[in-house]
């Protein structure tokens, strides 16, 4: 394993592993749930996508981390620390197969890998890159009580999308939690 399993209540949080390229696949193909992470893509794409995410894990120590439903055993999606050369700041992202949305996941995970970042990484602040439209993370992003900073760039090839940046310090979230 490249890193460590984290736990919530309803799930377990792991480096992604070859099992997870059929959801990964699900959720990157889909034309809802791959609008707002760089565009619905075919298999291949979603592996390489997969592929660069464990390439995270080997180089940084950290990433991206497989969402799996306790209950079920299902991958569900992603969550985790992330970034990637020349990005906007420490970010926590995450992700979802639609079939999925809706059940307070994004929340559940991502804040377990924030506290992760915080605690374990060392990192001072977490952001969010959130294309204004995807009202679905804009709430999660709320219900984190990260804030808008703002509008902000990616590095190319991401770079012509709109997004904002969201986030808070580490003393704001370890006020609120």
């Amino acid at each position: 394993m490249l890193g460590p399993t984290l736990e919530t209540d309803r799930l377990l949080l792991r480096p992604p592993q070859e099992e997870d390229l059929d959801g990964w696949a699900a959720l990157l193909g889909d034309e809802e749930t791959g609008r707002f992470v760089g565009g619905p893509v075919a298999r291949p794409a979603a592996w390489r996508s997969m592929a660069t995410i464990v390439g995270h894990w080997a180089l940084r120590g950290f990433g991206m981390f497989s969402m799996i439903e306790k209950g079920s055993g299902r991958w569900i999606g992603w969550s985790g620390p992330h970034l990637p050369e020349d990005w906007p700041g420490t970010e926590v992202g995450w992700s979802l197969r639609r079939d999925a949305w809706g059940k307070g996941y994004a929340t559940e995970g991502a804040a377990r890998a924030m506290d992760w970042a915080f605690d374990h990484l060392g990192w001072d602040e977490v952001i969010h890159c959130i294309d204004p439209e995807n009202t679905g993370s804009v709430a999660v992003a709320k219900r984190l009580g990260s804030t808008n900073r703002g509008p902000g760039r990616l590095p190319p090839p991401f770079h012509e999308f709109k997004l904002d940046i969201w986030g808070q310090s580490r003393d704001e979230w370890k006020r609120r939690n």
